[in-house]
C-alpha cells in the first residue's frame, strides 16, 4: 500500500529480535509515521494517504 501511495518507508522484520517482538507482536501490522503509531491491525488507504500528506 505504501508503494501505491508513493511514500518512502522502512520495513522492519521483528523476527528474532526479542525486544521488538515483545513491543510489537500483539499490534501487527503496525504503521508508525515519524515515530508516532498511526495504524494497528488494519491500514485504511485513504487515511494513510491523508496522514502521509500531512507528515513533515
Amino acid at each position: 500500500m505504501l508503494d501505491r501511495v508513493g511514500a518512502p518507508y522502512e520495513a522492519i522484520d521483528i523476527t528474532g529480535d526479542a525486544e521488538l517482538e515483545a513491543r510489537y507482536r500483539a499490534w501487527l501490522p503496525v504503521v508508525e509515521i515519524d515515530g508516532e503509531r498511526a495504524f494497528v491491525y488494519y491500514v485504511d488507504e485513504a487515511a494513510l494517504r491523508r496522514k502521509v500528506s500531512q507528515a513533515p
